[in-house]
């Protein structure tokens, strides 16, 4: 018989995901995850962010443990128990689960509503998706022709030094921008579209929120993913393709995240 009366913690699901649950509470989980869709949509999606993450790096995995890392060697040079511990955890992290771990870390799926914060920020990016990526004859208010324009008069606008992310390398080119009133002041938008007719949008401006890595936020006609660097958060919006928009999220996010801090 199932045991309903303890309640499936966020530990569990993550647990549940990397094949490390009990397998006393595997049914009860399972049985959860039914009638919560919601945490249902979690674990796929942090199901198959580690699945992409263990394609891409399953030959690092298989790779020898470098002589540096040798437990054996540092204890006899008489290391500290902490650093071999450290790099105890870095050895099991490569070879191991890596890809789960990351995947949980690397994308958290948003919650929260702190003013400024991540939720109120992706919620208005989201809605100037949905509103410009329909537009036909006026997506934008200046066009990718004249794009060194377009991000100096945003960047002096937000009052932070911006740019336009190249996202060639997801099939997109650039349509153009716009300022947007934000949660915290005013907004940048760029807009990208590929081939197919498909829209990609970035939202950002200056917040007092915390540094953060990637987050994931699914909704219905639209998902986003949220970061925040220094002190601008990013939020690139799209259709609800969450391996898509993840791919054209971390292209963007590379770039971005390789900036100097300014000052």
């Amino acid at each position: 018989m199932i045991d309903r009366s303890i309640p499936v913690t966020d530990d569990e699901l993550h647990a549940y995901v990397d094949g490390q649950l009990p397998a006393d509470r595997v049914a009860a989980v399972e049985a959860w995850l039914a009638s919560h869709p919601d945490d249902m949509a979690r674990v796929a999606t942090w199901r198959a962010q580690a699945e992409a993450i263990r394609a891409r790096y399953a030959s690092v995995a298989d790779e020898p443990v470098p002589s540096r890392f040798n437990l054996e060697t540092l204890a006899s040079a008489d290391r500290s128990w902490r650093r071999m511990a450290a790099v105890a955890a870095a050895v099991a992290f490569i070879v191991g689960g890596a890809g789960g771990w990351f995947a949980h870390a690397g994308y958290d799926r948003a919650r929260g509503a702190t003013p400024g914060g991540y939720d109120t920020f992706t919620a208005d990016a989201m809605k100037a998706y949905r509103l410009y990526a329909v537009e036909v004859r006026h997506p934008v208010e200046v066009p990718a022709s004249d794009a060194q324009h377009l991000v100096d008069w945003l960047s002096k606008r937000v009052g932070y030094p911006l740019s336009a992310p190249d996202l060639n390398a997801a099939g997109l080119k650039l349509v153009g921008g716009r300022l947007l009133p934000g949660p915290t002041g005013p907004a940048a938008f760029f807009m990208y579209e590929n081939a197919a007719g498909e829209r990609y949008t970035l939202y950002c401006g200056k917040s007092t929120a915390p540094d953060t890595s990637l987050r994931y936020r699914e909704g219905n006609r639209a998902s986003a993913v949220y970061w925040k660097s220094d002190e601008v958060a990013y939020v690139v919006s799209g259709q609800s393709d969450g391996e898509k928009l993840r791919n054209v999220a971390t292209i963007a996010y590379e770039q971005i995240d390789r900036r100097p801090p300014r000052g």
